[in-house]
């Protein structure tokens, strides 16, 4: 991979695991440096060796994205620790099951804690610092749930919706403020997204769902940010969605 992304300094939330780990060894092949939020620290003193191993430059910020303190620190950590932000990556998320009937309203929020939230607070922070440096990039990691509901994602569905209608709206703010942002849609990816799930029946199937031949890597994923990343500053590419090529839904 060509390291187009030199000089420049990237937190990624969500970065113990699945697409938010594979994007930030991504980001760093490109030559980028990194800082990793996440909750798992033994996760992110694991992804620092590898990074440092193929000769990049990472830093573990442990912390809760839902905690907005927390997140807030982590941006700003970065900043005390590279000078700068340019590039942030909000991949932290969370997926549950459930419908109207029988609804937990705790779980919910906490739903909505993480995939809506833990955003606003990182934005609420990098935000300043981007326009201050007179550029930045912000790819927020959604769903194609968030183009479709259905009876057992009703609450993800719900956030992830939220979620893409919210970055939509600061890329129309800050688009001419030269701050690109932008939303990545995945399909099926091999992450550990269903462990989480409290309903046993939908955690089975999600998870043969990520496992099945053909499911996108994280890597794969990280391949594509840096593809986005790497454009020309005139060039947003706001909306992108990667799926498996097998997946021949609407």
């Amino acid at each position: 991979m060509a390291q187009t992304l030199v000089g420049k300094v990237a937190l990624v939330t969500g970065a113990s695991s699945g697409i938010g780990a594979g994007t930030a060894l991504e980001l760093a092949k490109a030559g980028a440096t990194v800082a990793l939020s996440a909750r798992r620290a033994d996760r992110l003193a694991e992804l620092v060796a590898q990074i440092e191993a193929i000769g990049g430059k990472a830093l573990a910020l442990p912390g809760d994205a839902t905690v907005e303190a927390e997140a807030i620190k982590a941006v700003e950590d970065t900043v005390a620790a590279f000078g700068r932000i340019d590039i942030l990556i909000n991949s932290a998320g969370v997926m549950q099951a459930g419908g109207i009937q029988g609804v937990d309203i705790a779980e919910y929020r906490r739903v909505f804690d993480i995939n809506v939230f833990a955003t606003l607070y990182s934005w609420s922070a990098a935000v300043p610092h981007m326009l201050e440096q007179g550029e930045g990039d912000i790819i927020n990691i959604t769903s194609l749930a968030g183009r479709k509901g259905g009876p057992e994602t009703n609450a993800y569905s719900a956030s992830k919706h939220a979620a893409n209608s919210m970055t939509d709206a600061m890329r129309q703010e800050l688009g001419g403020k030269n701050v690109r942002v932008a939303y990545l849609m995945p399909g099926a990816t091999s992450t550990e997204v269903a462990s989480g799930i409290s309903n046993p029946n939908w955690r089975n199937a999600i998870a043969a769902h990520v496992a099945k031949d053909g499911a996108v890597q994280p890597s794969e994923i990280g391949e594509a940010i840096v593809f986005m990343l790497s454009m020309p500053r005139h060039v947003n590419i706001s909306e992108i969605t990667v799926r498996p090529t097998i997946d021949t839904t609407a």
